[in-house]
């Protein structure tokens, strides 16, 4: 009797695990992602709301709350709210604004598989993996087709033109106490011109200025209304105004120009760190990348299987742009800028 109640029990366990496995979820009893993601999120408006409604297609059960800063603004945010991050993730900008963030101590070290498919790993991943590069970009020129016309068809076409007499008052480029568009041209000109003339230059070169903006791709924007003649913009948002239908002509410096890695990194003390860590999976998956053009974004991805949507915005000169250099004295160099140069007062926006 009792041999036979033994039995009946462990049958009775077995047919238990055997129901218990076939009810549980597909790869175990793994919880589903559920909970806010805090983004902060730096490339143009269109683009930050396309991704927070892929993640949230993706992940249901998450809430992403974006809030849009240029990178200056993001960095000084992030310096504020150290002792108490609001943020989770940064995603997009510049990376010297990621390597200034990770030299104070701002960014979570976070490793993971996804980033195996960086395209170049010395350029686009940081080798103690505080940040990543999650697409590219080249400066160029934004000129008003019409004023061009009014001017024998003339445009830039090197850093020096920016100085010529017609653009006095006619140049409009954003301030790089807020810009990281501004602040890689005025990290290619120290590079070009070396430090000591690239001051100089930057010197007279603010002195062509008509107003300088907040946002880096404004210029652009107000180039096209004419309110200026010449704008200094990443080439990918030039190419969004031109097919939103402004009048402006794309041109590149001759002697070479400077580009953009935009950089992810996950915020020191995330709040929802898990969370963080699925949307940097997630922003490193080729389909993830080629998501910009449905929203107006037209940079170049860095990861491998992803197609560039506009590739020929990469076949022009390039310098041998040194982010660690720019990234490392970027508080030194936006300081001596607004101080020596031109104050951060009344930017337009």
């Amino acid at each position: 009797m009792l041999r036979r109640r033994i039995f009946w029990i462990a049958l009775g366990l077995l047919l238990f695990g055997i129901l218990a496995a076939a009810c549980a979820p597909p790869g175990g009893a793994k919880k589903e992602a559920s909970g806010e993601l805090n983004l902060l999120c730096t490339p143009q408006v269109e683009w930050c709301e396309g991704m927070k409604a892929e993640f949230e297609k993706k992940y249901p059960n998450i809430t992403v709350n974006f809030v849009r800063m240029s990178s200056g603004e993001s960095l000084t945010r992030l310096r504020n709210e150290k002792d108490n991050p609001q943020f989770d993730i940064w995603w997009g900008g510049p990376v010297d604004g990621q390597i200034a963030a990770k030299q104070e101590g701002l960014l979570e070290q976070y490793k993971t598989p996804a980033q195996d498919k960086i395209i170049n790993k010395k350029l686009m991943l940081d080798p103690d993996g505080y940040w990543v590069g999650v697409y590219v970009g080249s400066l160029g020129f934004a000129t008003n087709k019409d004023w061009s016309e009014a001017n024998g068809g003339w445009v830039p076409k090197s850093w020096d033109d920016l100085l010529d007499p017609k653009l006095k008052g006619q140049l409009m480029v954003a301030h790089p106490s807020s810009s990281g568009t501004s602040y890689t041209a005025l990290c290619t000109l120290l590079q070009i011109k070396g430090e000591e003339d690239g001051w100089k230059f930057l010197k007279e070169y603010a002195g062509q200025v008509n107003q300088f903006t907040k946002s880096g791709s404004a210029p652009a924007r107000f180039v096209g209304a004419g309110e200026a003649a010449v704008g200094i913009v990443f080439s990918h948002d030039i190419v969004k105004q031109i097919e939103d239908g402004m009048p402006l002509i794309l041109s590149f410096p001759e002697e070479g120009t400077g580009y953009e890695i935009g950089g992810m990194g996950i915020i020191k003390g995330a709040k929802n760190l898990e969370n963080a860590k699925l949307w940097y999976d997630w922003a490193l998956q080729p389909e993830t990348q080629e998501l910009g053009p449905k929203y107006g974004a037209y940079q170049a991805p860095t990861v491998e299987g992803a197609k560039a949507s506009k590739p020929e915005l990469l076949k022009v000169k390039l310098i041998d742009y040194d982010f660690e250099w720019c990234g490392q004295h970027k508080k030194e160099f936006v300081d001596r800028f607004t101080n020596e140069i031109a104050g951060a007062e009344n930017l337009k926006k």
